[in-house]
């Protein structure tokens, strides 16, 4: 498994290895059931601190993304196979979409090209047999 991380990505260390953690699981990198490495292993072989590892496996296992157990290395939790209800999409994803948004604004798109855009993401991650 191979976690890359940017000094130049804005977000917190924790935020990314969790994002990449979970763009492999999405792009089949990772299979439910997939054993991660263990804290100390990534932290050292990321050159960053174990509290910084720990607190990604935790978003993930309060996300359902892994599961962990006292002694056992994390898991990769099975995928869902129905949405949680809206409430819970929303709590989860409406703070970073109105951050897009905002961000696209700035970057002077159109709502239409955002929107495009978005498609035109969509659309490649479908070519790629990912879930749609």
């Amino acid at each position: 498994m191979l976690i890359s991380i940017s000094e130049e990505d804005q977000r917190p260390i924790y935020l990314q290895i969790a994002a990449d953690i979970k763009d492999q699981i999405r792009t089949g990198d990772l299979s439910p059931g997939d054993e991660l490495p263990s804290v100390r292993e990534l932290a050292d072989s990321l050159d960053v601190n174990l509290h910084t590892v720990h607190r990604a496996y935790q978003k993930l296992r309060d996300q359902g993304v892994i599961r962990m157990r006292l002694g056992q290395r994390a898991k990769i939790a099975p995928l869902r196979e129905t949405p949680p209800d809206r409430e819970s999409i929303e709590s989860q994803l409406a703070g970073r979409l109105q951050e897009l948004v905002t961000d696209a604004f700035h970057l002077g798109l159109s709502r239409a090209d955002f929107l495009k855009l978005v498609k035109e993401f969509l659309g490649r991650e479908t070519e790629r047999g990912d879930r749609k």
